[in-house]
């Protein structure tokens, strides 16, 4: 379970007041993959693509690989980030993995070069709201619905047109609401099996033990490109990567 609390608060003070986004306090919140009955129908403002033109997905949260019993899911979540992401992509494409990533809608807006090096090379967009706010689904459907659509938006704008395909509420704050309206924007709800603690900086050599341990748990891998110094996310990729490989793993993407 991500919970990301204390000292997350960066994407507010960076970004927020520029772009009027009321943040609220950052908060641990349940990962919980609410499973049951989705509430009434999404209610939202000028979709970001005209929805004659999506195609509704699963509201359910995914957490299989496309790639199947033996396939990984790398996710890299509230990028992207300067300093961070290229090195991300460099150990990416050394290995020739893909992976998703779950980007927060300011960092896209402010960073849009990296959105489109990120798509060239292959990989995955993920919405993973506006603002990182991880209380979000304590929140009202308007709240929520202006956190998923303006960043779906924002990552589609940056990237040149290519739209996000999943959705990851930060920390796992999903609703039965939040699901559906991502899932009628064609954004397939996101979850994950191996929370790698990488935003704790325990030490490569923790991070890498965390995966090497947890990975029957699941095939998707939960990682960090930006929010504070992520040399060892990117030393625990690199060491990780040609390891699983080694091991008959194969990356993918999530299910759809």
């Amino acid at each position: 379970m991500a919970q990301h609390g204390g000292g997350r608060g960066w994407y507010g003070k960076a970004m927020g007041a520029a772009l009027g986004v009321t943040m609220l306090a950052t908060g641990a919140s349940v990962w919980t993959a609410q499973a049951g009955a989705v509430d009434a129908s999404p209610r939202a403002t000028a979709p970001a693509t005209p929805s004659n033109d999506i195609k509704p997905v699963a509201a359910t949260i995914a957490h299989a690989s496309e790639e199947g019993a033996r396939g990984v899911n790398l996710t890299i979540d509230d990028g992207p980030d300067p300093r961070w992401t290229p090195q991300v992509l460099d150990v990416l494409r050394e290995h020739g993995v893909k992976a998703t990533f779950c980007m927060v809608g300011t960092q896209a807006q402010a960073h849009s070069d990296l959105v489109k090096q990120v798509v060239a090379a292959g990989h995955r967009l993920c919405d993973h709201s506006v603002s990182h706010n991880t209380a979000m689904d304590k929140d009202s459907q308007t709240y929520q619905s202006q956190q998923i659509l303006d960043a779906e938006r924002m990552i589609t704008k940056a990237s040149g047109g290519v739209r996000p395909m999943y959705y990851r509420a930060p920390g796992g704050a999903f609703t039965p609401y939040s699901r559906r309206l991502a899932a009628s924007r064609g954004m397939r709800p996101l979850g994950w099996n191996v929370d790698t603690k990488d935003f704790e900086r325990p030490g490569t050599d923790a991070i890498v033990a965390t995966v090497e341990r947890e990975l029957p748990d699941g095939p998707t891998l939960l990682f960090h490109d930006a929010g504070g110094d992520r040399s060892q996310t990117v030393e625990a990729l690199r060491r990780l990567v040609p390891r699983l490989k080694e091991q008959g793993y194969t990356f993918g993407f999530p299910v759809r």
